[in-house]
């Protein structure tokens, strides 16, 4: 039940991802980055140093998740520096593939049948994360698309309207659509 929490969190947190979108004012300075990217490998050996304390499956499964929660970090901050909707989609991915990575180690547990179906059961999860992450990037994609087929379509009809001036008021008029509709 905590695995399948787990797997939604992630999943949740791709498609807000993805759908909300960093604009360009929301990119972080070089600095700042640089900065975020030595603290993510900072904390990625510290977690790393706290797994030698453990052993067996539970050492495996620490590691796996420090790993993971590298991996995601880095990520993430690729996607706050970039702001790409590529990036975007590549940080839901690897959460899902972080996520089932962690999720078929903690199966290491289990023997038999039941650890097949804990395996197949991480796979599906894997799946269906990745799906619903490809989903939302193309979902993102439309919207844009429709939006720039709105936009050149009310320019269009604005423009018709200057087509009955003449002279300046048409000039004014075409100048002032343009402006309006993001057209050079």
């Amino acid at each position: 039940m905590n695995k399948t929490l787990t797997l939604k969190t992630v999943f949740v947190a791709g498609v807000i991802a993805l759908c909300g979108g960093a604009s360009a004012a929301d990119q972080m300075p070089r600095a700042e980055y640089k900065a975020m990217k030595e603290r993510i490998s900072a904390d990625y050996k510290a977690d790393k140093a706290a797994c030698d304390a453990m052993s067996g499956n539970a050492k495996d499964v620490c590691q796996k998740e420090a790993e993971a929660k590298e991996k995601v970090a880095k990520a993430e901050l690729e996607y706050r520096h970039s702001g790409k909707a590529k990036d975007g989609e590549k940080l839901a991915m690897t959460k899902a593939e972080t996520a089932y990575e962690v999720a078929k180690e903690r199966c290491d547990d289990k023997s038999g049948n039941d650890k097949d179906v804990c395996v197949k059961e991480a796979k599906a999860a894997e799946t269906r994360a990745k799906a619903d992450a490809k989903a939302a990037s193309k979902t993102g994609e439309a919207r844009k698309d429709a939006m720039e087929d709105k936009r050149e379509a009310n320019y269009e009809a604005a423009a018709e309207k200057c087509d009955a001036m003449s002279g300046d008021a048409k000039s004014q008029c075409v100048a002032s659509a343009k402006a309006r509709f993001g057209k050079s």
